[in-house]
């Protein structure tokens, strides 16, 4: 792990959004005190529970929080109101008030009646809820969440990411969530973190991290991206004109740059990286009249995956995949004509 400083608003959602072995369960661990930092300082209201100078450190147990890891961790030799009472028990609660709180913390979750249900008796969803039961039932500040909806299967997952969006803002409690899948960072988030080799590349609202990505690596793990090469053939304060050679016939015009370097860098005769989402491209099946920023394109290949087509198609010696509507009629060899507007390519450093 580098030098980390991040700071959560509280009943936030915060997502730390990256891939393997980036350092995001261990930023999660570090927090919740499965493990200490060599240096720095964790904070919660005012309360210090960790801090290397100082000799703090505060046990997982007394932090105040709740945490559902990826493999759950329910346990078989018990049923699901031992599962879910078993932190009220480690802290000597009265037992009457163990079972207001367990029946609190299953109904909340969607498990009411299966008090009694032996844990190994339970889908995969339902162990997910007694999991994130036991999280929520001694009201933690925080709830600490590695990567819990990567077990489920694609259409339980789903419906989970909406239960789990739901019930924080029920409860309010303060979200730290851990995943790789970009479509749960930008769905759940507040705000997202997009972590890589340790460091945070870029903080921000999911809206934010998507549309105006501070450095390449967050631009391309956080959804698809056309990047293209190209030269700059002119630079003045209405924008650029960028030649893509071999790819488009016309020089492109480029109304802004997104990207984190300064336009200045971008003089006549710069080379550089054209970037666009693909959503955000036009796509026509005949040369569209009065519009520019046009580049014609063959499909190469098609994959129909129901709802819509996966299209390879040519740029040049360049390659890239398309997602077009399962409405339309493909073939290879289809010729189309791509618009690249001007106020959404972002232009990158080579």
């Amino acid at each position: 792990m580098n030098s980390l400083d991040l700071e959560i608003e509280e009943g936030e959602f915060f997502t730390l959004l990256g891939p393997s072995g980036c350092g995001k369960t261990t930023t999660l661990r570090l927090v919740a005190g499965l493990e200490k930092a060599d240096a720095g300082e964790i904070t919660m209201g005012g309360r210090c529970l960790l801090s290397s100078n100082r000799g703090v450190f505060v046990q997982p147990e007394k932090r105040e929080m709740g945490m559902v890891f990826q493999s759950y961790a329910v346990w078989p030799h018990m049923t699901v109101f031992e599962n879910v009472a078993y932190p009220l028990k480690l802290r000597h609660v009265k037992r009457s008030v163990i079972m207001d709180k367990v029946k609190e913390a299953l109904d909340l979750v969607g498990l009411e009646g299966l008090e009694d249900r032996p844990a190994p008796a339970l889908s995969g969803g339902q162990q997910q809820r007694v999991a994130l039961a036991r999280a929520l039932v001694f009201s933690p500040r925080v709830l600490l969440l590695d990567e819990p909806l990567s077990n489920l299967d694609a259409r339980l997952r789903d419906e989970m990411r909406h239960e789990l969006k739901e019930l924080q803002r029920r409860v309010g409690v303060t979200v730290l969530f851990v995943t790789h899948d970009q479509m749960e960072g930008l769905s759940l988030s507040d705000r997202i973190g997009i972590m890589n080799q340790g460091h945070l590349e870029q903080v921000g609202k999911p809206q934010q991290v998507y549309n105006y990505p501070l450095t390449s690596f967050a631009r391309d793990f956080l959804g698809q991206t056309f990047a293209l090469p190209g030269k700059v053939l002119q630079a003045a304060d209405s924008g650029l004109t960028v030649e893509l050679n071999g790819i488009a016939e016309a020089p492109l015009r480029v109304q802004h740059v997104y990207a984190s370097s300064s336009e200045d860098n971008f003089v006549a005769g710069r080379e550089l990286m054209l970037a666009i989402r693909p959503e955000q491209i036009g796509v026509f099946r005949a040369l569209p009249q009065g519009k520019s920023n046009i580049i014609p394109t063959t499909i190469e290949d098609v994959r129909f995956l129901g709802d819509r087509y996966e299209c390879t198609i040519s740029l040049g010696k360049e390659k890239r995949v398309l997602l077009l509507p399962g409405s339309e009629t493909l073939r290879t060899g289809d010729k189309l004509f791509l618009e690249f507007t001007a106020d959404k390519i972002t232009l990158w450093p080579q």
